[in-house]
């Protein structure tokens, strides 16, 4: 969907969240990137104490602040960055936020292994790392078992950015990205086509292209 403002993105999610809950669309996988944005969500109780900077600076650096409805702290997201929006109906028989999470994992992890990136899980964690730093952040919404928000995978992400913040509430990890752990460009064109097919067999369905 190319590179979006959040603001437009959320109120995208609202809208097919509600037309899956009464099953006028199908199960759907928004792909996308975002123009610069720090979100905070529901883990950070609306509190800024990981925001490294005031929102006047933020401002200054052409960088969106939205307080979102999704799990998780606080991320940043941005271009060059894997953005992933599922609005799927886990009815009737994957009913488990739990398992949801780890298998939003798995794909990640099966991604980034296809680019000679051994990425996995930590415990206590959410989201996918490399050694002590966080390849890819997850934070979802369900409502009524339909989902919203997802993953960020960094690709290509300028990790500066994150600089601005304490990303998730960690103080002693950091990010990476694909780019940096090869040593080499990544696109996120040939990335996403890769993780289609990976959530397609980690979800067991067809994707579609829209």
């Amino acid at each position: 969907m190319g590179v979006l403002p959040y603001g437009e993105t959320l109120e995208l999610q609202q809208a097919l969240v509600a037309d899956r809950q009464i099953g006028r669309s199908v199960d759907l996988l928004l792909l996308l990137q975002h123009q610069h944005v720090i979100t905070l969500g529901s883990a950070a109780h609306h509190s800024l104490e990981h925001l490294r900077v005031p929102q006047t600076e933020l401002q200054r650096l052409g960088v969106e602040f939205c307080d979102v409805r999704r799990g998780g702290d606080v991320t940043y997201h941005g271009p060059g960055q894997l953005i992933g929006y599922p609005i799927l109906d886990l009815r009737p028989d994957r009913c488990d936020v739990h398992r949801y999470v780890r298998d939003l994992e798995e794909v990640l992890i099966r991604t980034a292994r296809v680019f000679g990136v051994n990425a996995v899980r930590v415990d206590g964690l959410t989201g996918v790392w490399v050694g002590r730093n966080k390849l890819a952040a997850i934070g979802v919404r369900l409502s009524r078992w339909v989902t919203s928000h997802g993953f960020a995978l960094n690709v290509d992400t300028d990790l500066e950015y994150f600089k601005l913040i304490r990303p998730c509430g960690i103080e002693d990890r950091g990010v990476t990205s694909l780019a940096e752990v090869t040593g080499g460009p990544v696109s996120v064109d040939n990335v996403d086509a890769v993780l289609v097919g990976e959530f397609e067999q980690v979800f067991g369905c067809a994707a579609v292209s829209g």
